[in-house]
């Protein structure tokens, strides 16, 4: 299964942009959307449930953790707060039937502060503490939560899938994202294995968060590396446009990535599917 992240046309998504790109998704061939929940409210996961089984299309959620998001070193008002926004992502998962949540849960976007050994094992059992709650609400409603590594300019908590391994609780699952395993991973498809059966979920943007292909990763090694791992779930093209300033600005896309945000999709989706995925 292949999917594409609306984030590659706008943010945030709202149901007139979702009735405009879904049809446009299913008609060029893709299997799933991948749906951001950047704020409650945006768009109405009913109204998206009905479209997506119109056209057949599958779902993904993922989730965003601007700052005021932090499961760590934060205020306990602010936890529960996060822990809400991360059970309304569990539910709009299930309205829109989408197996699993995915993204950074544990701290904004941009928080980086130095830690200690010992600092980061203090960290690290706040994280599984204030994650359990959240992983057995969704794993009640048969959706898995995916924990994603970032790389190093966005996150000084979880950068690798060893470091996710050692910090979430057993029960909870990864998010893999090629572009951060690129830059943090030693050997990206050693990672992938590694990860094994904790993989939720995949997103497969390429290197320099253009189409899939179109850089220098060593695709075909990688999805052997995916089949070895027994992961069977969609693999999810996420880029984004340079024309929304404020996602811009945190994904640092400062130029276009590809003759245009269709073509990206539509050739990242025709290589993904020569990999025979």
């Amino acid at each position: 299964m292949i999917g594409v992240n609306t984030w590659v046309w706008v943010s945030p998504l709202t149901d007139e942009a979702l009735a405009d790109l879904a049809p446009r998704i299913a008609a060029w061939g893709f299997d799933v959307i991948e749906l951001p929940v950047e704020r409650p409210g945006d768009w109405r996961p009913a109204r998206a449930a009905d479209l997506l089984a119109e056209l057949g299309l599958g779902a993904s959620i993922v989730l965003t953790t601007p700052p005021g998001r932090e499961l760590v070193g934060a205020p306990s008002q602010t936890v529960r707060e996060t822990q809400d926004y991360l059970r309304h992502c569990v539910d709009v998962a299930v309205t829109v039937g989408a197996p699993a949540v995915s993204g950074p849960a544990y701290a904004s976007v941009g928080r980086t502060w130095r830690m200690s050994p010992d600092e980061r094992q203090d960290v690290y059992a706040e994280l599984r503490e204030n994650l359990k709650p959240v992983v057995a609400y969704a794993a009640e409603r048969g959706v898995r939560i995916g924990v994603e590594p970032l790389n190093r300019y966005e996150t000084s908590v979880i950068n690798t899938v060893e470091q996710a391994l050692e910090a979430l609780p057993d029960e909870c699952g990864l998010a893999l994202d090629i572009y951060h395993l690129n830059i943090e991973e030693k050997d990206p498809l050693q990672a992938v294995r590694l990860a094994g059966a904790r993989i939720a979920h995949i997103q497969a943007s390429g290197t320099d968060r253009g189409a899939p292909g179109a850089d220098h990763f060593d695709w075909p090694g990688f999805a052997a590396a995916v089949r070895d791992a027994g992961y069977a779930g969609p693999l999810v093209i996420e880029s984004f446009t340079a024309e929304n300033q404020t996602i811009a600005t945190a994904a640092s896309i400062w130029r276009p990535l590809a003759r245009s945000q269709d073509a990206l999709a539509t050739e990242g989706l025709a290589f993904l599917r020569s990999l025979g995925h």
